[in-house]
């Protein structure tokens, strides 16, 4: 016997044309409710104005959004996936680390800005996506979900498909994803510690985020991975996914990012530092930021997935140096 509130059709993504039978458990509810809650993959606003175009159908025949439904009819959707990204393919290499039907994560160089946009039309990470897979197009924002600045290196995630765009969106907001950074930062802490405090816009400079007390709660905490003798290298894990936020809360913390061009302090030598130190602090010209791992739940088919970003040359070298100046430090110290 035909039982329409056990009946579950399946939805693919991809396929241009979905049906779905509406279950007795939403009956008396508008069709466009309905189509929101069968087709999750799409926005209510798309699935109205396909209602409205005749491009989903019930029973067959056209009907309103506002229309109540009574349990039991097909719906047929007739998908017009447009286009919503308009950037160009270009080949340029990515690092990915991970890749299925659903999603890419990759590991994206200091140096390569995420979005085009004023000053930046092309040669950026959207581009390569697109050149890797020309059906991100159809996504919007070319599945990206989250963003690192131009000059932090590291591991993000990129969807490509609607379902996984979806979930990716809501698991971010619901703080289900384990996003850790490795900062180099000027001072020797002594201690790990958690930064809560708003950011929002500068109300002068519009390039600059800062901590002000009507901004957006922002969480970053932090734990010591390795002291020097002036400088700390530092494990930070994002609670909260605001601009510029871990750069923000360490200038707020008095630690700035070494090499920070907005956020940073003066050039801070230690004491009778090696020449190889002085060099790296002195040329190191981008914050020494690396989004290091990201773990989730796959979005679409469940099972964890945790990837890692292997920390770039430029920063290792600066660890590497900043590691030597203090044991030779401490070997100096001890001749004593």
């Amino acid at each position: 016997m035909h039982d329409p509130e056990n009946e579950t059709d399946s939805v693919d993504a991809t396929a241009s044309t979905q049906t779905a039978t509406v279950p007795l458990s939403l009956a008396g509810s508008r069709l466009d409710v309905i189509a929101a809650t069968l087709f999750p993959d799409f926005s209510r606003s798309k699935l109205s104005d396909w209602i409205k175009s005749g491009r989903l159908t019930v029973n067959g025949t056209t009907a309103r959004p506002r229309d109540t439904l009574t349990g039991g009819e097909s719906l047929v959707l007739e998908v017009q996936l447009d286009t919503q990204t308009h950037a160009l393919p270009q080949d340029i290499p990515i690092d990915v680390l991970y890749e299925d039907a659903d999603l890419f994560v990759v590991n994206k160089p200091a140096g390569l800005v995420v979005h085009p946009g004023a000053g930046n039309p092309d040669g950026t990470l959207v581009n390569a996506l697109l050149f890797r897979d020309p059906t991100l197009a159809q996504l919007p924002r070319a599945g990206i979900v989250h963003r690192l600045d131009k000059d932090t290196s590291g591991v993000m995630v990129v969807a490509r498909s609607m379902p996984a765009l979806n979930k990716l969106v809501e698991m971010l907001a619901a703080r289900d994803v384990h996003r850790q950074y490795l900062a180099v930062v000027v001072g020797a802490l002594v201690s790990g510690g958690t930064a809560d405090a708003p950011i929002d816009r500068h109300p002068r400079d519009r390039l600059r985020m800062t901590v002000r007390e009507d901004g957006r709660h922002a969480v970053t905490h932090y734990r010591l991975r390795e002291r020097f003798r002036a400088h700390t290298l530092l494990e930070c894990r994002l609670e909260t996914g605001r601009t510029h936020q871990i750069r923000v809360h360490m200038q707020f913390a008095r630690h700035p990012i070494v090499g920070d061009p907005l956020y940073g302090s003066a050039l801070r030598l230690p004491k009778n530092a090696t020449d190889d130190l002085v060099a790296q602090l002195r040329g190191f010209k981008r914050q020494a930021l690396h989004a290091e791992v990201l773990a989730f739940e796959h979005p679409v088919h469940g099972g964890e997935i945790r990837c890692e970003a292997p920390v770039p040359e430029d920063m290792k070298a600066l660890i590497a140096a900043l590691r030597d100046d203090t044991e030779e430090f401490e070997a100096r110290d001890c001749r004593r």
